[in-house]
């Protein structure tokens, strides 16, 4: 049976496999973690789609320009558009599939979430991911039954196997036994972000490690927008990582505020930014957190307020958020404002990738976080889930095109260069480089000094950590040469937005060196050439 290998088993990964299924084709869905322990399952806010059940005369076009916009104009506007277009049937699909969503009589409810005039967030109280990704899993499990998927779980990717530049499978390992398979087909990757580059900073999950991207880009994969890390404003510290306060927080009428010296709440965002207030988009909001701490005339943390929140919406909309800060912090958000901080959340850059899904490899796709798309410079909430679960099917489909052939599998009983794990100390090492230049404001200076930290790591490396080096190289560089602020990309010595620059930023490795170089963002096509 023809048949595609899936690297992930979050929302793309199960996305991409179902429309796979549902036309046939074989899955071999490959993933260090259980589906039920995907990082998709952490994502709590929502997933947005234009169905207006509001009555605010919300449209497909809005959302369109809204995430244009958000993104400041960075991102594939034919990619945008296919995926506001889909939105709609997307969360159709979900709920037909039993994703729990709040409704009202048959509509799904829709709460405000930043950078969007309209109330147009679908939602499962605070536990959005976990509600969609319980749908998919039992969609799976049934093509599991029959055999159209087949899951390979506690299995990571080694490297992919090419010929002629064409991706012709993946080199897996199994963490329990260490033995080593050769999958034959075209891949599909959904490995998630690169938490794994900065660990202890992230909202995101710590068994997403980096060590797939970094393996593919040291392969020859171009990467875009790597220089675009999302800050989230409202996160709270925890072991091992930073936990999120959602957006829907604000979107339900949280309201961040800092005291000045004269011992008062300041509500700074609502003063600057009358229109959307603290629904500003997330580089926004915390830019303005980090520069209102250190003004001289405040002092201490930022806090969100979230005592205003009427009692029934603590029950029907964020009880599962109030018992996780009860959890965490001790205290009731509904009694006492939660300090917050910014935490590293979202990685709009990744794999480059075309509006269907094409990698510059011929035979690999890639699809949800991993992947740079839809998101620009600065991705909204609720964009998220609806770009994994759009961007898998997507990618499948894309696949469903070509002439896929067999899945076959061999065992590999020689010794992988990658098959070695970068130590932790590396690690670490990396990350405070990483941390000390791609803050939430950046300048050149600092940029070259991380370069130059990076570079005295030295060339004695093993491959994954030569891999890890290389593609945290390539992040900096992508910064430093964007010689202008834009979204999440802030440079204290360019605080200007410069038109000439609105082009993607594109990393690749050639001949051991990192290169890098600005393409054009394509122009949005018409519906008929979209069909040609």
């Amino acid at each position: 049976m023809n048949g595609v290998v899936i690297i992930g088993a979050g929302l793309s990964g199960l996305s991409a496999a179902i429309a796979l299924a549902e036309n046939n084709v074989q899955s071999y869905l490959v993933s260090l973690q259980p589906s039920e322990r995907a990082q998709s399952v952490l994502a709590e806010g929502g997933i947005n789609a234009a169905l207006d059940t509001m009555g605010e005369n919300d449209s497909i076009e809005n959302h369109f320009e809204d995430t244009m916009r958000g993104g400041a104009y960075l991102a594939d506007p034919n990619a945008v558009d296919a995926l506001t277009r889909s939105a709609p049937e997307t969360v159709s699909r979900l709920i037909k599939l039993g994703a729990a969503l709040n409704v009202k009589g048959s509509q799904p409810v829709l709460r405000n979430f930043g950078g969007q005039k309209k109330k147009r967030t679908a939602f499962a109280k605070s536990s959005t991911g976990k509600i969609i990704m319980t749908a998919l899993i039992d969609e799976t499990r049934k093509y599991e039954a029959s055999g159209l998927i087949k899951r390979l779980p506690h299995h990571e990717l080694i490297r992919l196997l090419t010929k002629d530049g064409s991706c012709t499978g993946a080199r897996i390992r199994d963490t329990y036994t260490g033995e080593l398979t050769d999958l034959h087909a075209q891949v599909i990757i959904c490995s998630g972000g690169l938490n794994g580059f900065f660990p202890e900073m992230t909202t995101g999950t710590t068994q997403n490690t980096g060590s797939c991207a970094a393996m593919l880009f040291s392969m020859g994969v171009r990467f875009s927008n790597l220089e675009m890390i999302q800050y989230h404003p409202t996160t709270i510290g925890i072991s091992g990582k930073r936990c999120l306060v959602t957006e829907a927080a604000r979107g339900e009428g949280g309201r961040l505020w800092i005291m000045t010296k004269e011992d008062k709440p300041w509500y700074f965002m609502e003063e600057k930014y009358l229109e959307l207030g603290n629904l500003m988009p997330r580089d926004v909001v915390s830019r303005e957190m980090f520069f209102v701490r250190r003004r001289d005339d405040t002092t201490g943390d930022v806090y969100l307020n979230m005592t205003e929140i009427p009692e029934q919406v603590w029950k029907s909309r964020l009880s599962d958020l109030r018992e996780e800060i009860i959890k965490y912090t001790g205290d009731d958000p509904k009694n006492t404002p939660i300090a917050v901080h910014e935490g590293i959340h979202y990685f709009m850059g990744g794999i480059d990738v075309d509006d269907r899904h094409r990698t510059s490899l011929k035979g690999l796709y890639a699809a949800g976080e991993c992947c740079s798309q839809y998101h620009g410079a600065n991705r909204l909430g609720g964009n998220s889930m609806l770009g994994a679960v759009f961007g898998g099917r997507r990618a499948a489909e894309t696949a469903l095109t070509t002439d896929l052939c067999e899945i076959t599998q061999t065992p590999f009983t020689g010794e992988d260069e990658f098959a070695a794990e970068p130590s932790e100390q590396l690690i670490r090492q990396e990350r405070d480089i990483l941390l000390s230049a791609l803050g939430i404001v950046r300048n050149e200076a600092d940029i070259n000094r991380a370069i130059a930290a990076l570079d005295e790591l030295g060339s004695a490396l093993n491959s994954p950590e030569r891999a890890r080096v290389m593609l945290g190289r390539a992040m900096l560089i992508s910064a430093r040469e964007r010689r202008e602020s834009r979204g999440a990309h802030y440079r204290e010595d360019y605080p200007g937005t410069d038109e000439s620059l609105r082009k993607k930023s594109v990393a690749y490795v050639s001949g051991n060196e990192v290169h890098t170089e600005l393409r054009d963002i394509p122009e949005r096509r018409t519906a008929n050439e979209d069909q040609a």
